[in-house]
């Protein structure tokens, strides 16, 4: 009979098929049995009111079912809805399970063509969904539309060219009849953007180049010569939205050639920024350069988080981000003027953030042929794995590099295609890098707690109304902390490393977690 019913289960997974509304996607936040979007609502909190699972139980945890993809290292959020779980793994490859079983319901997989180089490998950070189709970008910068019934290719969309340096590995966000993806690339010298494309036929809609050329006289002058046409600016993880605003929040990448700033003076806008863009148009309504004329190769690509913060008693539309750079940021995301800068990690580069938000530079800070040792590393502080905010404790929870690096600059001639980044770093010889996970109160920037690791941390964050955040580190351990104390309460070795964030959601009325650790998916709760 138990075979019957767990076949029973894979059965009505196939024959399913809620459609993802456009008002579904709007309310995604109340919706406890799916998770709907990379960041699970359009603000990107990553919280679940769900408290099932709670500070009292969560050490009983335990997996209910493993899938083991054969696709990692897994980067991804896995979508949920109408019980099946949707995930991407790395080369072009993504699948169906069923939450009953964890088997493959369907597999897509799609060869990678030779000469696609990105910078770290062929990961890809998930699916958007609408209606009954699913969308995500395949490592060539091709943007795909799959049948979320049966995994079949219903359009596939070039979104520019692999051999000319661009590649994709961020997961789309769509709104309303609009896929909006961003890029990647800056390490090979592209000009980067953020494109919306038609859920229906992939047609483009807009692009917003987010390295200004001759488009865009202002903005131009902040380039040297001829230097914006390989300006970088990759747009490699999802931006965020407000419905009332009707923007569209994307951070954005280093300049390139990354390290040699000689060859491109200026602030080189709108690189390691954030800009707000209309959703309908994809223009451009404000911009905050959190590190002008960057020569570390601090993106500002880390997820923009959506709040409503008080200040001097009054309610503020505000955008969280936690920039590679080591500084935490509030910005008024009406307008990008900052409400809140402070540092989270050890900064050498810069004093503070001014009073006219450019950062107070510290001198002698850039590379150096012989190599300069400046804190934070090239990786950040914050990097891009998924942050979490909680309005059950008003915090915003995230994860820390602590220590420096040498940074050396390099001569190189830019050849379409190659890697154009002039530079390399090294560590500090007898300084040993840690790792740390942190709590935030946006309305200040003070860290409330912190967490050291051994390692630096490699997962995102999700935080949940039983009042735990999870996370996981490059050792393979998946683990939940208090969110108010930062105590370890739960930790479980998954055998490979954690990256991406957890999700969780409830099915037939149980609350369930699932992470990626490795090459597998988990799927935890607690025993009957």
């Amino acid at each position: 009979m138990k075979k019957k019913w767990l076949w029973l289960g894979v059965f009505c997974a196939i024959v399913g098929g809620a459609q993802v509304t456009d008002e579904k996607l709007k309310s995604a936040q109340g919706d406890s049995a799916s998770w709907l979007m990379y960041g699970r609502n359009y603000s990107a909190w990553r919280y679940s009111e769900l408290a099932q699972i709670n500070a009292s139980n969560v050490a009983r945890l335990t997996p209910r079912w493993i899938y083991q993809t054969g696709a990692g290292p897994l980067q991804n959020t896995p979508l949920v809805f109408d019980g099946v779980m949707y995930a991407t793994g790395s080369a072009n490859r993504a699948f169906a399970i069923d939450l009953l079983t964890g088997r493959p319901i369907w597999r897509y997989a799609k060869p990678v063509p030779e000469g696609v180089q990105g910078c770290c490998g062929t990961p890809n950070r998930g699916f958007a969904a609408q209606g009954d189709r699913l969308f995500k970008m395949n490592a060539e910068a091709m943007l795909v539309a799959l049948d979320a019934k049966s995994g079949g290719v219903l359009w596939e969309t070039k979104v520019d060219d692999y051999k000319k340096g661009f590649s994709a590995t961020g997961a789309p966000l769509v709104v309303g009849n609009k896929v909006i993806v961003g890029i990647a690339g800056a390490e090979f010298g592209v000009r980067a953007f953020v494109d919306a494309y038609d859920v229906t036929t992939g047609e483009r809609l807009w692009r917003f180049y987010t390295v200004a050329g001759p488009e865009d006289p202002v903005g131009r002058k902040t380039w040297g010569g001829d230097s914006w046409k390989q300006g970088g600016g990759s747009t490699w993880v999802t931006g965020s939205y407000d419905p009332e605003l009707n923007l569209t929040y994307w951070g954005t990448g280093n300049p390139g050639p990354d390290m040699d700033g000689d060859v491109r003076p200026g602030d080189n806008l709108y690189t390691c920024s954030m800009v707000a863009l209309d959703v309908e148009t994809g223009k451009l309504k404000w911009h905050y350069q959190f590190t002008p004329h960057d020569v570390h190769d601090w993106d500002a690509t880390e997820d923009p988080v959506l709040v409503d913060i008080k200040k001097n008693g009054v309610s503020v539309k505000a955008l969280l981000h936690a920039n590679r750079n080591g500084f935490f940021y509030a910005l008024d995301r009406t307008n990008g003027k900052v409400l809140a800068a402070q540092p989270y990690t050890k900064v050498t580069w810069a004093k503070g953030i001014g009073p006219d938000g450019r950062p107070i530079l510290v001198p002698g800070q850039d590379p150096t042929e012989k190599g300069n040792e400046s804190c934070p590393g090239l990786g950040g502080g914050h990097n891009w794995q998924p942050t979490a905010y909680s309005p059950q404790t008003g915090l915003y929870y995230f994860g820390s590099t602590d220590g420096c690096e040498l940074f050396f600059k390099h001569k190189q001639e830019y050849v379409e295609g190659l890697r154009y980044q002039n530079s390399t770093t090294e560590h500090v010889p007898n300084k040993r890098n840690e790792g740390s996970v942190l709590a935030v109160d946006p309305t200040t920037g003070a860290t409330k707690w912190r967490v050291p690791l051994i390692s630096s941390p490699s997962a995102g964050m999700l935080a949940t109304g039983g009042g735990l955040v999870f996370t996981g580190d490059g050792q393979g351990y998946v683990m939940a902390l208090d969110a108010r104390s930062g105590k370890l309460l739960w930790k479980f070795q998954a055998g490979g490393r954690v990256s991406g964030a957890a999700i969780t959601y409830t099915f037939r009325g149980k609350q369930l977690l699932t992470v990626t650790a490795g090459d597998a998916i988990f799927t935890f709760a607690l025993p009957e």
